[in-house]
């Protein structure tokens, strides 16, 4: 932990930060990490390197199917451990027993970021599956769909125009209030 850092109660509990792509789960996770001493795992990282190859090549030779079957079984997998902050993918709310298991273990909070804000920070991105095409178009569409899995997460935070310090901050009160 850095000179500035809080001291937490020791906890055991899991941060777990879910949200759309381009939110700043990663970025946040990191600053998280940093302030509290737990390890960070990411999970998109952790299936690539099991897979031994991308997201976005699962995705193409395997299906999207495949890559949700080995989420799900890293989630599983986590959610048995402890001292964690795990920065999800963007779709783990696609099935209602990821965060049901996270939730069991930990603190998961949504982040959230408008469209536009969400285009500014993927824009320039070529790793992500889902975004072929029109990304403006892309984006509008995968959140609309999955507004309603988003917004129904106990915790959430508006990161536009937010750096990755002050998204944590309000993560921070909670672990700390529910640890």
């Amino acid at each position: 932990m850095n000179s500035n850092s809080i001291d937490y109660p020791p906890s055991r509990r899991n941060i777990i930060l879910v949200g759309f792509m381009g939110t700043g789960k990663t970025v946040t996770g990191r600053v998280l990490a940093e302030q509290t001493g737990l390890e960070l795992v990411d999970m998109d990282s952790i299936i690539e390197e099991r897979a031994g190859r991308a997201i976005s090549e699962i995705f193409e030779t395997d299906g999207e199917a495949a890559f949700r079957a080995m989420e799900r079984e890293l989630v599983q997998e986590l959610s048995q451990r402890e001292g964690l902050i795990v920065s999800t993918g963007g779709g783990i709310v696609l099935n209602p027993d990821n965060i049901s298991d996270f939730e069991k273990t930990g603190l998961v909070v949504c982040l959230k970021a408008s469209p536009e804000m969400i285009f500014q920070r993927v824009e320039k991105d070529t790793t992500r599956p889902l975004l072929a095409g029109d990304k403006k178009a892309q984006i509008a569409s995968i959140l609309e769909a999955r507004n309603s899995l988003y917004n129904a997460i106990a915790h959430g935070v508006e990161t536009d125009g937010l750096t990755a310090e002050e998204t944590a901050k309000p993560i921070l009160t909670l672990y700390a209030l529910e640890s």
